[in-house]
């Protein structure tokens, strides 16, 4: 009988330690979460569309409401920012050819699709991170050897 309990008790021992989970490591998801880039600017955003089509912008070219780009008051002309719409979690990246928003406390003023995309019901708050060129250039088509 005593050889028939000491098995029962190990079997039961080998089994709580097999079920057992290893405690998480909160130090390693804190500092993952310290690793992710911070943000160039938070902050309400807007678009600009049909009243500003064919005007010159800052960059020297026409405004064309139907291309990617955006206006902001500091960022070199010609760079790129990913702009996400922190409500729905959308993003997109656009070039900046334009100097604004001269409205309120808004960081950017986005073209007409570049809003439409980011699916923007008036004035939303947004993240702006800036892109670098060569993550542009690295996911560029591969069919274009130069």
């Amino acid at each position: 009988m005593s050889k028939v309990l000491s098995i029962l008790a190990a079997a039961c021992l080998l089994v709580a330690n097999m079920g057992a989970a290893p405690v998480p490591d909160h130090q390693t998801a804190q500092s993952k979460a310290n690793r992710l880039p911070k943000p160039y600017q938070v902050g309400p955003a807007s678009w600009y569309g049909k009243q500003f089509h064919g005007r010159t912008t800052a960059s020297g070219e026409n405004f064309d409401m139907f291309e990617l780009t955006a206006a902001h008051k500091k960022l070199p002309l010609g760079s790129y920012v990913k702009v996400t719409n922190l409500r729905n979690g959308k993003w997109i990246v656009v070039r900046i050819n334009d100097r604004g928003p001269f409205v309120g406390n808004r960081i950017v003023d986005l073209s007409y699709s570049a809003g439409r995309m980011l699916q923007m019901r008036g004035v939303e708050k947004v993240r702006l991170d800036l892109v670098q060129p060569e993550t542009l250039a690295s996911n560029q088509s591969f069919g274009n050897p130069q």
